[in-house]
């Protein structure tokens, strides 16, 4: 990817931000409540309504709706969300708080997901293993109709209350890691099982691993060395997806387990009618599916060199289009390695 590709993704990710913002905007100001009479509204407070608006204009929330857009967008784009309408805090120091725990739980998850993936992609495209290639083919269904809620239940249950091997109540930080991290692998494993499999079984039937396995090389040399490599870019595709989704906040699972983190402080807004961390989280969100797919396609020429730009020596049209074409049709196996012997 060039510089001017580059500086125009950049500007396609700030229109998508900004649309975005506006969007949620819209979605959180026709909510038929607001955050202030969700806190200070219960006549058990006492506060009169002169009190309640001096509370409304002190956060802002008195000025038209257009103000409001203009204004919190501005501040946005510098990073400034303002503060918490129920507990008065920066946004942006809750963010901040909360974020690590759930980078590291959509890391330690999207990678355990890729590992089960690659290991029943393998199982269920092996020549010869008959139904046990079939199971394994069926696994993807099973594994992405399980509820999440349920799994992280079954899991306490287990690991937890009839083992003793995990504790729940003040884990460490890798204890607290497990669990969460089984929760949301399994789920997320499926879709990437059923996109590698489909994509190994294209790739299965190309001439060169034909080739290759008449050279007599083993079914696992044959795989992870080129099958596997021609077959990843739909994966990563989905593989950075389900990162971002994760990133924006697993709700339910953190919500399970008791984690702090972004999808506990999503739920914990919703209920509260926090405006400005709905509109944080939301962003973010979007921020990470915007600079994740940015990074899928920056691997893209790393991972197969048909999608790299051409090198030509001579200047003439035809030998650069001659070169372009058998780039395009060689498997990137072959590109990168040249034919074996």
């Amino acid at each position: 990817m060039n510089p001017k590709q580059l500086a125009a993704r950049i500007g396609q990710a700030v229109v998508v931000l900004v649309v975005t913002y506006t969007v949620a905007f819209l979605l959180l100001s026709a909510l038929p409540s607001d955050a202030v009479m969700s806190r200070f509204g219960d006549p058990a407070l006492g506060l009169s309504e002169a009190e309640i608006a001096a509370i409304r204009e002190e956060m802002g929330v008195d000025k038209p709706l257009v103000v409001q857009f203009f204004t919190g967008l501005a501040g946005a784009l510098v990073g400034d969300f303002g503060n918490s309408t129920q507990t008065g805090a920066k946004v942006g120091t809750l963010i901040a708080d909360a974020a690590p725990h759930t980078l590291a739980l959509a890391a330690s998850s999207i990678g355990l997901a890729i590992l089960v993936a690659l290991l029943v992609a393998f199982l269920a495209t092996l020549p010869g293993l008959g139904f046990i290639s079939a199971f394994f083919r069926g696994l993807p269904s099973f594994m992405v109709s399980l509820p999440g809620f349920w799994i992280g239940i079954l899991l306490i249950q287990f690991f937890s209350f009839q083992l003793g091997w995990i504790r729940i109540i003040e884990p460490s930080s890798f204890e607290g890691l497990i669990l969460p991290t089984l929760t949301l692998a399994v789920p997320m494993a499926a879709p990437l099982i059923q996109v590698l499999i489909r994509s190994i079984d294209e790739t299965q039937a190309m001439p060169f691993v034909q080739a290759v396995r008449s050279r007599g090389a083993s079914e696992a040399w044959i795989f992870w060395r080129d099958i596997l490599r021609n077959s990843l870019l739909p994966a990563l595709t989905m593989a950075g997806l389900l990162f971002g989704e994760l990133v924006g906040g697993a709700v339910v699972t953190e919500t399970v387990f008791g984690r702090t983190g972004l999808g506990q402080m999503t739920a914990q807004a919703v209920s509260n009618r926090d405006t400005p961390v709905l509109l944080a989280i939301v962003l973010i969100a979007a921020a990470a599916y915007v600079v994740i797919n940015l990074i899928v396609d920056l691997l893209y020429p790393v991972l197969d060199v048909r999608l790299r730009a051409p090198r030509t020596r001579s200047t003439s049209p035809q030998a650069a289009a001659d070169h372009v074409s058998a780039r395009v049709t060689a498997p990137a196996a072959e590109l990168e390695e040249g034919p074996r012997a």
